[in-house]
């Protein structure tokens, strides 16, 4: 079973804050809510977070300030801010302190899950030295991610752009499990019937291109995922 991300939601509407909380509960994350800037730091203090979730106006200190507080205890720790404000000079300010996205109340729930997904990703990319390979060996073929080419017995074929992407992260998932959100959120950006239909389309163009090689076969995994395999 996965590990579920850590986040600190620190919101000082008890309604707003209960409601957020239970949602993002619903969605698979572990959550530790947070009244205000002061009860924040503490629980950060006392805690280990994946991502802090923050809201900018609150009684003691506001979001910028302890966002400044939580950098300097962990600088990599990344940072939504939500506001009921919108003036440039405070998104300005908000990305200052280090945000990674900023969200205007009221905003869409969906919205704010496919933010923290993408930032979450983008940091475990980050830390996953996988991810800094290139090269990879798929059976009988040869595949560079750099320059987006596939090559069998001197024959090389150059993948569009999400082909390319979407070859790589099997890889580095090579006879795991790829999550088929994962692949959505990382290459679609966005999760949801459309954009999942599509990808099933890349996936049929990547199983031609892999076609040549029987020891080579990309599985589906009935609603988790896909499975490149290579069998000796």
């Amino acid at each position: 079973m996965n590990k579920k991300s850590r986040l600190l939601l620190v919101e000082d509407d008890p309604n707003f804050g209960t409601v957020l909380k239970d949602y993002l509960i619903l969605n698979d994350y572990e959550v530790t809510h947070a009244i205000d800037g002061n009860d924040g730091l503490a629980k950060f203090k006392n805690g280990e977070f994946d991502m802090a979730i923050l809201d900018v106006m609150m009684p003691y200190k506001d979001g910028f300030t302890l966002a400044k507080e939580i950098k300097g205890l962990n600088e990599n720790m990344p940072i939504i801010f939500l506001t009921a404000k919108s003036m440039k000079e405070d998104v300005v300010k908000g990305y200052q302190v280090g945000a990674d996205d900023y969200l205007n109340k009221p905003f869409d729930s969906e919205v704010l899950l496919y933010k923290i997904k993408a930032i979450l990703h983008r940091k475990v990319d980050s830390d996953d030295n996988r991810y800094q390979q290139f090269e990879f060996v798929i059976g009988n073929y040869q595949f560079n991610s750099k320059l987006r080419f596939l090559t069998l017995n001197g024959e090389t074929k150059k993948l569009s752009p999400k082909e390319n992407e979407l070859l790589k992260l099997m890889c580095i998932y090579l006879d795991d499990l790829m999550p088929r959100e994962l692949a959505l959120t990382r290459i679609w950006k966005d999760d949801n019937y459309f954009t999942s239909r599509s990808m099933d389309v890349y996936v049929a163009k990547l199983r031609k291109y892999l076609s040549n090689d029987k020891n080579v076969e990309i599985i589906n995994i009935h609603g988790e995922g896909f499975r490149l395999v290579v069998r000796t």
